[in-house]
């Protein structure tokens, strides 16, 4: 993507790239399946842009030092800058131009959307990851979204036994042991909801 700053002052390439949280280990079950195939970890939260600069092009002005506001009160220089987040929300990115021979600050060169919550999501949380036989676990999944599926169902699979179906849980192992619990998410709609999305996590019981 292009776009022009100003009559005279040069062009800038803006590029923002986002790592969506399904991968194909999240993909694996099909049909709401949720005992033949092993569910992956849930995915670390990337929420990182990259932003480059290095199309601004203007010989009479001379050198540019280009200042990024990311919208969540971290300033950035540089013509190329990397930047992670630490909410999933949506930002507004402002680029200032400096003229560095001048001083002339152009505030405002460009402003740019970063949407960070329209993305799918297939995780949960567990009140805790090691407990006793008899005390209870909460889950919950919060995050959990397909955007473009309708009518999603969340299974729960504790792998004793038991599942249930709801957005939260609660449950109670009654043997130790190590239970890789998983999270599944079936939509309808588009052809892409046909699978199963699927992560799990492991809960230590202990006696």
């Amino acid at each position: 993507m292009r776009f022009q700053l100003a009559p005279g002052r040069g062009i800038f390439a803006v590029s923002a790239f986002f790592l969506l949280l399904i991968s194909a280990a999240a993909r694996a079950q099909q049909a709401g399946d949720t005992t033949s195939v092993s569910c992956g970890p849930p995915l670390p939260r990337m929420l990182c842009v990259d932003l480059d600069g290095r199309g601004s092009i203007d010989e009479a002005a001379g050198p540019f030092t280009y200042r990024w506001l990311m919208g969540d009160g971290t300033t950035l220089t540089g013509t190329t800058i990397t930047h992670c987040y630490k909410e999933r929300k949506n930002y507004v990115v402002q680029l200032d131009v400096i003229v560095d021979k001048t001083g002339e600050v152009r505030t405002g060169q460009k402003y740019i959307p970063i949407n960070l919550v329209q993305q799918d999501v297939v995780d949960f949380t567990a009140s805790t990851t090691r407990v006793r036989v008899g005390q209870p676990v909460s889950f919950a999944s919060p995050e959990a979204q397909l955007l473009n599926c309708q009518n999603v169902q969340y299974v729960w699979d504790f792998r004793d036994g038991t599942t249930f179906k709801g957005r939260t849980a609660e449950h109670t192992f009654r043997r130790p042991g190590t239970y890789a619990v998983r999270f599944n998410m079936r939509g309808y709609g588009s052809q892409a909801c046909i699978q199963s999305y699927c992560v799990s996590r492991q809960i230590v019981v202990e006696p």
